[in-house]
């Protein structure tokens, strides 16, 4: 007992409060601010590559800066409405059915990544269509920059303490205000680490070092299939969803259902990339 109030004491969660300042009704949060940073830091790192010439293949059309901008617009689109109606779908349809206002309650669970994924791939498929553009060339710029998103979208699921992970007595466990009296696997910064920090950087590899954008949907097909394993790979650590919980079995969890088909998608299209090239 006098152990486990010693780790209890060591394991606090850091006093951070979601909200950073409000003006009357009007609240910023931590959360809506990683949005914007995670969108205007991608935005820049996509301008500069698709401005390095020696990146890309030396014939055929070519994206632009210009694109680039204008796309911004419908990424951001994409993102938001895709992440909230996918979360609606995938994760609460029952209680939105049951109280439609909830739809439009963004606190009540928030944003889902495959939902925005989705959205953001419908953004792309018009864009480059009304441009001319290459269409896997922009999903290789833009799953390029897309862990930039996740890394503080990640970080502001720990600051909003959801999103947590199972029991555990490892010394980085952390006592959440919202999981109960118990340290639990912080996975919203194992999410951070893998599906951010390390995926950007071996993207940035492929493209800098074996010149991956020369081949199409090489470095899409590679974020893809590195998403998928990383967030499989946390789902044995992540608390399920209270409204779903586990299926078939006991240990298979709704975000190992949606990485699934992803993991095939992104095998394909490194399997082809070469082939478009």
């Amino acid at each position: 007992m006098e152990h486990t109030a010693t780790l209890l004491s060591l394991m606090a969660f850091p006093d951070i409060d979601p909200v950073i300042f409000a003006i009357g009704p009007v609240q910023v949060r931590w959360y809506g601010l990683a949005y914007v940073a995670g969108i205007l830091l991608g935005w820049r790192y996509a301008r500069m590559l698709v401005s390095n010439e020696r990146l890309w293949p030396a014939a055929g059309p070519r994206m632009t800066p210009l694109d680039i901008d204008d796309f911004l617009l419908w990424a951001t689109v994409g993102i938001v409405a895709g992440g909230r109606i996918g979360y609606i779908l995938f994760y609460d349809f029952t209680a939105v059915a049951a109280n439609p206002v909830r739809a439009l309650e963004i606190w009540n669970g928030g944003m889902s990544f495959h939902g925005g994924l989705l959205g953001t791939l419908i953004a792309m498929l018009l864009f480059a269509r009304s441009r001319g553009i290459p269409v896997f060339n922009l999903f290789d710029v833009v799953c390029a920059v897309v862990p930039v998103g996740l890394f503080f979208g990640r970080l502001a699921n720990f600051i909003n303490s959801e999103l947590w992970g199972k029991l555990t007595d490892m010394p980085w466990a952390v006592v959440f205000p919202t999981g109960g009296p118990f340290p639990r696997h912080p996975t919203q910064l194992y999410e951070a680490g893998l599906e951010g920090l390390l995926l950007v950087s071996v993207l940035a590899w492929l493209i800098y070092r074996r010149q991956a954008l020369k081949r199409p949907g090489m470095v899409a097909g590679f974020f893809v299939i590195g998403y998928a394993l990383s967030r499989i790979f946390v789902e044995f650590f992540r608390e399920p969803d209270i409204q779903i919980g586990y299926l078939a079995g006991g240990w298979l969890t709704m975000g190992m259902v949606l990485s699934l088909p992803m993991l095939a998608v992104g095998l394909w299209a490194v399997a082809t990339a070469r082939s478009r090239a």
